[in-house]
Order: C-alpha cells, then sequence, then structure tokens
C-alpha cells in the first residue's frame, strides 16, 4: 500500500513514495559517475519521472518505462482491501497517476511495459498485509494502453510507438516493432473502437487476478 492517509485509515503499513525516487538518484549518480546507460523499470511517483526528466535533459544516458496500472489506477483501488490491486510498486495517489501520464505524453517515461507478474489465486486470497503482489499484465496491456488515446492524452501512433518499437530499441533488437522490408512480419490486429469489457476469466493465463476486472 502507498504510505498516507488511506493507509493510514485502513490500518495498513505503507511504502513511501521517496522509497522509490531515494533508489533513482542515487543509481543517477552513479550513472552520472561512470557514463553507464540505466534504465528504470516500472516507475510509479511523480518525483521519479521529474528527477528523471531532469536527468535526460542533463545528457545523462537514462531511460525508463511504467506500467498500465501506474497510469490508470491510484491508490483508492485498493480502499477495500482488494488484494487484486496489490501490486509492486504499490499504486500510489492520483496526483502520482497523472504525473505518469503527463511523463509518458511529453516523452519523459520511454515505454510502456506490460508487469506481467500474475499469482495464484491461494496467494491473492488472503488479508492484505500477507497478499502476494502482483497481477496479469500481458493480456490488458495493449486495451489499457489504448484508454491513453481515446482520453485525448497521445496520438495513437505515440502509444503505439511505447509498446512496440520504443522498447526493441531498448534492448537493441534490431528491425523489432517495426514494419521495415527485410524485418519479421510480428503483428496484432485490433479494432481500436471495439467495447469490450475486461473479464480475467476469459484470460488464456492460468492467473484470472487483474486490477482491471470489470472495466470497460
Amino acid at each position: 500500500m502507498n504510505s498516507g492517509e488511506l493507509a493510514t485509515r485502513l490500518g495498513l503499513s505503507g511504502v513511501s513514495p521517496l522509497a522509490e525516487v531515494i533508489q533513482i538518484e542515487r543509481d543517477l549518480r552513479l550513472a552520472e559517475m561512470t557514463g553507464g546507460r540505466l534504465h528504470f523499470a516500472h516507475i510509479s511517483t511523480g518525483e521519479s519521472v521529474e528527477v528523471i526528466r531532469k536527468a535526460k535533459k542533463r545528457g545523462l544516458k537514462v531511460t525508463c518505462d511504467t506500467a498500465p496500472p501506474y497510469f490508470a489506477l491510484n491508490e483508492n483501488a485498493v480502499s477495500d482491501y482488494r488484494t487484486f490491486a496489490k501490486l509492486s510498486p504499490p499504486l500510489r495517489s492520483e496526483d502520482d497517476r497523472q504525473a505518469i501520464v503527463a511523463g509518458l505524453a511529453d516523452g519523459t517515461i520511454d515505454a510502456i511495459a506490460s508487469d506481467h507478474n500474475p499469482q495464484d489465486a491461494d496467494s491473492k486470497r488472503l488479508p492484505f498485509a500477507q497478499a502476494a503482489a502482483g497481477a496479469v499484465g500481458f493480456e490488458t496491456l495493449l486495451p489499457m494502453a489504448l484508454e491513453l488515446y481515446h482520453n485525448g492524452h497521445m496520438s495513437l501512433l505515440d502509444v503505439i510507438t511505447k509498446l512496440t518499437r520504443t522498447p526493441a530499441e531498448l534492448v537493441r533488437i534490431k528491425g523489432a516493432g517495426t514494419l521495415a522490408e527485410g524485418t519479421a512480419v510480428d503483428l496484432v490486429i485490433f479494432d481500436p473502437d471495439r467495447p469490450w469489457k475486461i473479464d480475467p476469466y476469459q484470460f488464456h493465463s492460468k492467473s484470472k487476478n487483474s486490477p482491471f476486472d470489470g472495466r470497460s
């Protein structure tokens, strides 16, 4: 649980947003000292976005990604002790969520990852403090990312780029995520305007725990 007023009211121990940004600031210092190349996965706080934004402006070789829960949900998703929304890092405040969206829109956040970390049902059907962190992420990656397009935060092409070409470039897979001549055909055909409701029991994954259960 994200530390703050809600965690206090629920009687849950909280993970401070500072824990994330302090680690990022330390690693950025090391990258600056060594000239190394650095990537941060699944950033979740507004302060993290701002620190990375400033590091990029200083010319550091730093990139980062986030995942759909951090731009589509906030800490209120666990307000009824809902363990399906217990993730690592935890869901943050609404201000943090909006900062993640802004970071995606202005290019500070380079890519969108699935953070696919499914858990078995028994690990989730426990009191919140004891339940495992993680959720099915791969099967909701595209539809949740498309919310950025439908809500007017990003163009459709920019959303798709953060899901395909940029991740391939970050891990140096030549030609992947493009339609360039001579590259492997790796295509997904979808209708961006067809409405549907997320039903984990229709997932191909053996795990059914999704924080987006029932979301249109």
